[in-house]
């Protein structure tokens, strides 16, 4: 089933033609821990005035995926991908965790209906607005 998803779908993100453009046009930058393969465009410029930047994702199509070393470098914001520099995470800096939302991880404040635990009771101090 595999194979033929890679052929006839385009919701895993990478499809035989991502493959193909990427071989074309693609030039390899690095690797990061998770398997995501990251590329700029070999020749020319984009439609942003700047070379083309793309992620080949190793575990199907999921943005927040991507860690935060290489996010400002897919963002522009940094020019240097990380490869080529000694990146080295500050100390505040946490590891990288994928997206929750819909999961049983995702975060769920005091007073939800999915969360346990009551929500807590009004203070009493808002005021709300009225047009004069």
């Amino acid at each position: 089933m595999g194979v033929f998803s890679e052929i006839f779908s385009w919701w895993g993100g990478n499809t035989w033609s991502n493959r193909i453009y990427t071989a074309l046009r693609g030039r390899h930058v690095g690797t990061d821990e998770q398997g995501n393969r990251y590329y700029i465009q070999s020749k020319g410029v984009g439609p942003l005035g700047v070379p083309r930047r793309w992620v080949l994702y190793a575990l199907g199509a999921e943005a927040s995926n991507i860690g935060p070393e290489w996010h400002g470098w897919m963002h522009y914001t940094v020019d240097t991908p990380p490869t080529e520099e000694n990146y080295v995470a500050r100390p505040w800096e946490k590891p990288h965790r994928p997206n929750a939302t819909g999961t049983p991880d995702a975060y769920r404040p005091a007073g939800s209906i999915l969360a346990a635990g009551t929500r807590p009771r009004a203070t009493g101090d808002y005021k709300p607005w009225r047009p004069q």
